[in-house]
């Protein structure tokens, strides 16, 4: 009877324990969830913009009459990789800070 006792009093004072891990789990999960869903939307508004832009150059060069030159190839393919290294930077640094962040948060937990 006295080791009943024992283990559901053990079994009660660690219930919290328990219930505390799994919150925080949820909590993380569902942050890590927020965080994959921003960076999709920010990645598809910086695609939008960068196409756009590539899109003005294009139409400017048009209008000067440059379009199709050396110049104006050479200035779009410039651009068109200036783009997308800035957004690959942008992803890695983005996942460098969510990694920070759990980190902090594991480290508090």
């Amino acid at each position: 009877m006295k080791k009943t006792i024992l283990a559901l009093s053990a079994l009660l004072l660690a219930s919290p324990v328990f219930a505390a891990t799994t919150a925080t789990q949820a909590t993380d999960d569902t942050v890590a969830q927020a965080n994959k869903g921003a960076d999709t939307a920010k990645e598809k508004l910086h695609h939008a913009q960068d196409k756009g832009a590539e899109l003005k150059l294009k139409s400017k060069h048009a209008a000067e009459g440059k379009a199709g030159t050396t110049g104006s190839k050479m200035t779009e393919g410039t651009q068109k990789a200036w783009h997308s290294t800035k957004q690959g930077t942008e992803k890695t640094w983005d996942k460098t800070k969510q990694g920070a962040e759990d980190l902090k948060n594991k480290a508090t937990n």
